[in-house]
């Protein structure tokens, strides 16, 4: 969407070369990708980058079940934060909700009050989201990232957050319980009375990495903690890939022959000398 696009990435003329930094959140049929990134005139340049594959492979959830679901957007987008401010030493200053709730949560400067220049602290680090084609609606798992990425610390302009709840009073409850999982182990017990053989099929890597409804909010806590831990990101060495043996070329009949002809030759030639 170029429409969208150019207002996200257009800078205030007063602000010179200062980056504008966008929140990217992507699903596709398997995982969640979330990127922070900035427009150049060669493209866009990379800050940060976090996907749902890494849950499982890092931080301790069992088996890859449920990598693209509202709860791994909110992790993935929760590891997202953690990392990027890690990755510019703002992680101290700025620990975001510790507590994992489903409360409205915006960061707040740790300047205010302070008059001298010296002693301020680096203000939050301000991104915007951006969607690219999704549509969004009310409980649209893109708003799940942008939760996580609150939760964890980063602030954004102060856009309609369509969160599952609606325009519920008592949004807090709804959305902690998706932040846990909750509305998954709810359907998993409803199947499970309704239709036994369907809730073996359907939930199957669930119960071959031991996660169900009654250990589902567990699993989650552990996630969020470990995230907390170490939300740093380790470059794996890459093989480089087998040198490929180059063909030579066909040669055509008037090269064969002449190639024969060269041989002939530098036979007679060692021949007579010796």
């Amino acid at each position: 969407d170029y429409r969208a696009r150019k207002r996200l990435i257009t800078q205030d003329k007063n602000k010179f070369n200062t980056p504008k930094y966008r929140m990217i959140v992507r699903t596709s049929n398997r995982y969640v990708y979330c990127q922070i990134a900035w427009a150049t005139t060669k493209g866009d340049r990379i800050l940060a980058a976090a996907c749902s594959k890494e849950l499982p492979l890092k931080y301790g959830l069992p088996g890859a079940v449920g990598l693209k679901n509202w709860t791994a957007c909110y992790a993935t987008g929760f590891l997202l934060a953690r990392r990027v401010l890690k990755k510019l030493n703002l992680d101290e200053l700025y620990k975001g909700q510790e507590e994992v709730s489903g409360e409205d949560y915006t960061v707040k400067s740790n300047n205010e009050g302070k008059k001298d220049k010296k002693s301020k602290d680096p203000e939050p680090f301000r991104v915007c989201l951006d969607v690219g084609l999704q549509t969004t609606s009310t409980g649209a798992r893109i708003f799940g990232a942008l939760k996580g990425a609150l939760d964890g610390g980063l602030d954004t302009p102060p856009p309609v957050r369509r969160y599952p709840c609606g325009d519920q009073e008592d949004f807090a409850e709804t959305v902690h319980e998706y932040i846990l999982g909750k509305h998954v182990a709810g359907y998993m017990e409803h199947l499970e009375e309704e239709d036994p053989e369907l809730y073996k099929t359907h939930f199957s890597k669930y119960h071959e990495a031991d996660v169900n409804a009654e250990n589902m909010e567990e699993v989650w806590e552990s996630v969020y903690e470990k995230i907390r831990e170490d939300p740093a990101h380790v470059k794996t060495e890459k093989k480089l890939p087998p040198k490929k043996k180059i063909k030579r070329a066909k040669l055509c009949a008037s090269q064969r022959q002449d190639r024969i002809r060269q041989k002939m030759e530098s036979f007679q030639k060692a021949q007579a000398d010796e």
